[in-house]
């Protein structure tokens, strides 16, 4: 269940960004009413807008099984990996 108090509200285009393989808006729908492998995906619905959380998609992600689990990375986080990475190919003189 999403706590509104903790955890970080998106909207399912925004989830669909931070996923890998950015899946479409319409497969997290899918997973959100018909679920995937017997779990749902946790949403929210607020003034007529569904949301999920970040926290609810690594839940999800937790719940498929599998030993790949995907990173779910905000903007934030994946523009300081950017960064990291080109300090690193700087370094080594690519």
């Amino acid at each position: 269940m999403i706590d509104l108090t903790t955890e970080s509200l998106l909207t399912l285009n925004e989830a669909s960004a931070l996923l890998p393989d950015r899946p479409s808006v319409c497969t997290l729908w899918r997973w959100r009413t018909k679920g995937a492998r017997g779990r749902r995906l946790e949403t929210i619905a607020l003034s007529g807008k569904i949301y999920t959380s970040i926290e609810a998609l690594s839940r999800f992600a937790e719940q498929q099984g599998g030993d790949n689990q995907p990173t779910i990375r905000t903007p934030a986080a994946r523009e300081r990996a950017i960064a990291q990475a080109e300090k690193e190919l700087e370094r080594a003189g690519i």
